[in-house]
């Protein structure tokens, strides 16, 4: 997510975006298995930016390495809180 609104001009870094992950797990057979991952992303970000950091939103977890690798295994869904910032 970071990368991807980078690329476009919206800064990430210096704890601009930051993301909570929380897993849920279940049992099965007698072992705990991660069903389920929900991610919160936090964006402060300047208004006129709001729409592009919605549609990267859309599109990132396509090009995720982490969700492209367990997202036919653990279902991933995200939410993006913009926090707007300055004028």
């Amino acid at each position: 997510m970071g990368g991807a609104l980078e690329a476009r001009g919206i800064p990430a870094g210096e704890g601009r975006l930051i993301a909570e992950a929380v897993g849920e797990v279940e049992k099965e057979d007698n072992v705990l298995v991660l069903r389920r991952i929900h991610v919160t992303y936090r964006l402060r970000i300047a208004p006129s930016q709001m729409e592009t950091a919605r549609r990267v939103h859309g599109f990132h977890a396509r090009y995720c390495p982490v969700a492209r690798t367990i997202g036919n295994c653990v279902a991933i869904t995200t939410e993006l809180e913009l926090i707007p910032e300055g004028p």
